[in-house]
């Protein structure tokens, strides 16, 4: 899912590492033994969506190993009853996980400008990408409140997992954070608006 970031990073000269995330509960340690194996000392994280809560449980298991924290259009894990509370009535079951995968996490903006990167997504979703999982620590608003790494956190104005309000919430709990509201866009910033996605990543990459 990455393919419109690969060249940018790899042109602004980092290294770009993707690995395939199980969805058993295992994606921090899987990350940790990659880390282990390729003989990481410390790097830079980003996660979207799910997989932006493995980025966040690995920043509250190791945070000796990161530079920096990168978490895009992610509810982030957070398990506080009001917060539980909050997303159900902002993602009312068994209406919206009816919808079609790419009206949920593509937005209309995107939809109705570009069919053939829709196309391109829903041929990538079929592929098959972990969405349950479980996770290392308990993630609380508590929790990020220990999270020291600087992090910046994206969203689109028309994301319905994690919108602009849903991403105060989040900011206002971690430390060391910058946010980023795009325009125009819905749950997957860095496919709907790579430009901006990367260009954002990086600015910030580069301060760390």
């Amino acid at each position: 899912m990455w393919e419109h970031q690969i060249p940018d990073f790899t042109g602004a000269g980092f290294r770009f590492l993707a690995y395939d995330r199980r969805a058993d509960g295992r994606a921090v340690d899987d990350l940790e033994a990659l880390a282990e194996h390729l003989g990481l000392e410390r790097f830079h994280l980003v996660g979207t969506a799910a997989g932006g809560i493995v980025a966040v449980d690995y920043a509250l298991s190791f945070p000796q190993r990161l530079r920096s924290l990168v978490v895009a259009n992610s509810i982030v894990g957070v398990q506080d009853d009001d917060y539980l509370e909050m997303t159900r009535r902002l993602r009312p079951a068994p209406e919206f996980n009816t919808l079609p995968a790419e009206i949920r996490e593509l937005g209309p903006s995107y939809r109705a400008a570009n069919p053939e990167g829709t196309r391109r997504w829903k041929e990538l979703a079929k592929e098959g990408h972990p969405t349950a999982q479980g996770t290392r620590n308990r993630i609380t608003f508590a929790a990020l409140e220990t999270i020291k790494t600087p992090t910046l956190l994206i969203t689109g104005d028309a994301d319905l997992y994690t919108p602009p309000s849903v991403l105060r919430l989040f900011a206002a709990r971690f430390p060391s954070c910058e946010s980023l509201i795009i325009p125009e866009c819905g749950h997957s910033a860095f496919w709907e608006q790579p430009e901006t996605f990367n260009r954002a990543v990086l600015d910030f990459l580069s301060k760390h």
